[in-house]
């Protein structure tokens, strides 16, 4: 699972050295050297002759890469669709599918059997604080997008001849919870939603169909902007964190490159770079990293540990916009709720108003006879 919803999938490792005809593993690359104008080797500043590390195939590639996941996205897809079962995968991220939810980071399987024991992580916490976002985006985005969808058929239906407005409905309503209503404290209660809910609706200054969809507007407006800030906020974050592992990285290797450097000569680095291949890998890769962002050299790991806790800080402010927004979307779907009742109830009443004219004039006759 993933943060309690059911989340079933599985790795697949590939292998990016090729397997020869006689079964044995080959080279990853293939050196191609440089040459001058005239054909020959080129030789850099410690004589040695400089070339380009080439990929004997393409399994590597993010090209590759990406063909592989479509195609077995659409695999899977074929084979649900041929189960008949109402599911799809996509193996695009959230961004490229035009998803607007913010991405959690990825938890690696250490991680997650620390969180399975009970163990609270900070990669952990992070996607928690990014699901809980989430929510909140989902539950305002779909109420925004109900409301405009009900302002657009009430706008419709209230301009028709003799349609009541919006306080006439909300009035008529109350009027109806308050005659149904048993005790007087139920009636009280009854009240004091009422002025609640005018209070609110004139404090903001909704009186019309049209001013509660500029409401609604405003609200969409509001998301959006807040969403790109919370995007940006969290995008720094991420990257932070990735920055806190590339240091940590970098110290933890530093040992393996220092002893690359200690070798001269030629055929005893080449057997040390063999053996450790993917420990120079990690640490060229951290050091590029930590050189990207800190340029002069001076990696300044207090100076940024400042910046994640500010960014913490301001998200917590976003965080409250936008419990705000959905908050005063919740009252706009009440008194969406209590314009659909009341509503309601006037079209049953003029039903059974028609229904009661033919009986009313056949009375009449039978009299007359």
């Amino acid at each position: 699972e993933d943060g309690g919803i059911p989340n079933p999938h599985f790795h697949v490792l590939c292998p990016i050295r090729p397997i020869e005809q006689d079964g044995k593993w080959g080279l990853k690359q293939r050196r191609v050297y440089e040459l001058d104008e005239d054909g020959n080797r080129i030789r850099d500043a410690d004589g040695k002759f400089v070339f380009n590390a080439v990929p004997t195939t393409d399994w590597g590639s993010p090209e590759t890469l990406e063909y592989w996941r479509q195609t077995w996205a659409e695999l899977c897809n074929a084979k649900f669709a041929e189960k008949g079962l109402d599911v799809r995968i996509d193996h695009r991220s959230y961004e490229r599918q035009g998803v607007e939810l913010l991405p959690t980071v990825h938890e690696g399987a250490t991680v997650r059997a620390m969180e399975k024991k009970g163990i609270r992580t900070e990669k952990g916490e992070f996607n928690r604080w990014i699901r809980a976002t989430n929510a909140v985006i989902r539950d305002i985005k779909k109420k925004i997008t109900l409301l405009f969808d009900w302002i657009a058929e009430a706008k419709a239906e209230l301009s028709k001849p003799q349609s009541p407005d919006l306080v006439s409905l909300l009035n008529a309503y109350y009027s109806q919870r308050n005659a149904g209503a048993y005790s007087q404290k139920g009636k009280v209660s009854n009240l004091k939603e009422m002025n609640e809910t005018f209070n609110y609706l004139r404090a903001n200054g909704i009186y019309t169909l049209e001013d509660l969809e500029h409401r609604v507007n405003e609200h969409n407006a509001t998301t959006e902007s807040l969403k790109k800030t919370l995007g940006e906020q969290t995008a720094r974050m991420k990257a932070i964190k990735q920055l806190y592992d590339s240091s940590a990285a970098f110290r933890s290797l530093k040992p393996v490159y220092d002893g690359l450097q200690k070798i001269k000569f030629e055929k005893p680095r080449a057997k040390y770079k063999a053996e450790h291949e993917a420990e120079l890998k990690q640490f060229y890769a951290a050091r590029r990293k930590l050189t990207e962002e800190f340029s002069d050299g001076k990696v300044d790991m207090k100076k940024l540990s400042a910046e994640y806790d500010a960014l913490e800080q301001a998200h917590e402010t976003t965080y409250g916009e936008f419990k705000t927004v959905r908050d005063d979307l919740h009252r706009l779907w009440r008194v969406k709720s209590c314009v659909d009742t009341a509503a309601r109830f006037n079209e049953r009443t003029e039903e059974q108003m028609l229904q009661n004219r033919p009986q009313t004039r056949q009375k009449k006759e039978e009299l007359s006879r």
